[in-house]
């Protein structure tokens, strides 16, 4: 089934079918279990049943995609798309012209099967973790045991026996491709699902921590705020995704008006009527995203939009305040990975 969405700003939206998420426009950060992105755009999103969309601005408008016959998902070339590792599923948009083809001459099409093959094949063209497809295979194939397995706490030998598999090193496959040990994947896969039940269930923490995998509540909940910085009961008061205030919404029209000439944490606190300390604890626990980095996104947002309208560098830097021009390239580059003039560059040439 396809869709328009407006999406409302801080709504939780849950994805309950295989779901391609396309912003046709605006901007702002969004959110992905409990993970926020400020470079989304120009790419077509996949989600999986189980997971859920924030938008942190009211300016958007999607195209949501939905896929019924969950059988086009036993292909395993298939489950790239949908099984993200350590970030979101994604195709770059701009790079698969078979993908634009497809969306922007099918809004109402029911023939959804196409971008899903087409999908697939750009997928592993970009290889984001410069993998072979064998190697690939073996990689989700990892990620299916952590799935099926991430409340079991598993020692390191059992997860060996679960995973080898013809006589290769899985276990060193995916630290040299994914960058990260099939225990931390474990690991962030089950602290993701706590907060999933933390933020969106009543179940008492007792007993979310013994679906967990915990024998002890109390050993839970240290180890929760230890990675997140908060108790499971001031994660879910945080969160309160039914009883949405205004907070979200009056932090982020401060940013978009004032970011050009304001930085510092001060002013957006005095504006908020709040402490530093206040704000910026506040900040994180419902956006998951610390106000520096809201700040900086909304920088990169409005460069890159100037960027694509041709102004020229030394004119972006004025605008949004810094002395010289390459101190705002400096910048550019530390946060996006690419120079303006590359940015510029690749922008024409897509």
């Amino acid at each position: 089934m396809v869709s328009k969405l407006l999406p409302e700003i801080d709504k939780v939206y849950f994805i309950n079918k295989y779901t391609l998420i396309h912003i046709l426009s605006g901007r702002g950060n969004i959110q992905v279990d409990f993970e926020n992105y400020a470079d989304w755009q120009d790419k077509a999103i996949y989600l999986e049943k189980g997971q859920y969309i924030k938008f942190l601005s009211d300016e958007f408008i999607v195209r949501k995609i939905e896929f019924p016959d969950e059988t086009m998902f036993r292909n395993k070339d298939v489950r790239v798309l949908f099984k993200h590792l350590i970030s979101l599923g994604y195709i770059d948009f701009n790079e698969c012209s078979d993908c634009q083809n497809f969306l922007n001459n099918s809004v109402f099409a029911e023939k959804t099967q196409q971008i899903i093959d087409i999908s697939s094949k750009q997928w592993y063209w970009q290889n984001p973790f410069k993998a072979s497809r064998d190697e690939y295979q073996i990689i989700f194939d990892v990620k299916e045991v952590i799935d099926k397995e991430f409340s079991n706490h598993l020692s390191n030998n059992d997860l060996v026996h679960l995973i080898s598999k013809n006589g290769i090193n899985a276990q060193a496959l995916v630290q040299q491709k994914i960058g990260l040990s099939i225990t931390k994947l474990l690991g962030k896969k089950r602290l993701v699902e706590s907060k999933r039940k933390i933020a969106f269930t009543n179940k008492n923490i007792q007993e979310i921590s013994y679906e967990m995998g915990y024998k002890d509540p109390a050993y839970f909940s240290r180890v929760f705020k230890i990675t997140t910085g908060n108790t499971p009961a001031e994660f879910r008061e945080g969160f309160d995704f039914e009883n949405r205030d205004i907070f979200v919404q009056d932090i982020i029209n401060l940013i978009q008006e004032h970011h050009k000439e304001q930085r510092a944490l001060e002013f957006y606190a005095e504006k908020m009527k709040l402490s530093v300390k206040t704000l910026s604890k506040k900040t994180r626990t419902k956006m998951n995203a610390s106000l520096g980095q809201l700040i900086r996104n909304e920088i990169i947002s409005t460069s890159k939009d100037l960027l694509n309208q041709g102004a020229s560098i030394k004119d972006i830097a004025f605008h949004l305040g810094f002395e010289e021009a390459n101190h705002f390239s400096q910048f550019f580059k530390n946060y996006t990975g690419s120079t303006p003039s590359n940015f510029k560059i690749k922008k024409y040439n897509s």
